[in-house]
């Protein structure tokens, strides 16, 4: 599906986060397909090709091949120096920042009486702190500049529950409060 209205990001520079497969990949290659600089991020839980290239790689030389512009960070999204190496990346590669898509994403499903503090933590760790941290670290530049905007990845999950997820449950609809209240605290300066 392709539904980015024509000029709509050309010019522009994204980070995707969980961009080496599944949605965020698809999400990266679209953005640059229509004209986008993407930093493509994803940890490479799921090991590299037979090339040696990490997932991340792997986008970065499809959209190179496609003629569009865009970089790899490996780093985890659940450490807080990743959200400001992210920002730092697209600033020094592409000379600013104007899109975060928070998409990288984990699950540890398990029943909540089974559930470990540990895949609690691994989940919320990814889904709200990662959202956090980039945010955070992108939205000072936003309202630096009066522009930018940021997409939170959530699911039908954070609002209805779903077995087995409570972690990841929770996650989502963490991630819903944290969009509401970021669109109002930045909603003056231009940050949607």
């Amino acid at each position: 599906m392709d539904n980015i209205e024509e000029g709509a990001v050309e010019g522009k520079v994204a980070v995707v986060t969980g961009a080496g497969g599944g949605i965020g990949r698809d999400v990266a290659l679209l953005l640059a397909r229509h004209g986008a600089a993407v930093v493509v991020n994803d940890v490479g839980a799921y090991g590299v090709d037979e090339g040696g290239q990490s997932p991340a790689a792997q986008v970065v030389t499809e959209i190179k091949a496609a003629g569009g512009r865009a970089v790899a960070h490996t780093g985890s999204v659940a450490d807080a120096s990743a959200g400001r190496a992210m920002v730092e990346l697209a600033q020094r590669e592409f000379g600013r920042i104007d899109c975060v898509v928070n998409n990288a994403g984990i699950v540890r499903d398990r029943f909540f009486h089974k559930m470990s503090d540990e895949e609690w933590d691994a989940v919320l760790k990814v889904h709200l702190y990662g959202s956090w941290y980039l945010s955070r670290a992108a939205g000072a530049v936003f309202k630096e500049q009066g522009s930018g905007s940021l997409v939170h990845m959530t699911s039908t999950a954070g609002l209805i529950g779903n077995r087995a997820q409570a972690n990841y449950a929770s996650a989502k609809m963490g991630l819903v409060g944290l969009s509401r209240s970021i669109a109002m605290d930045l909603e003056k300066f231009g940050v949607r």
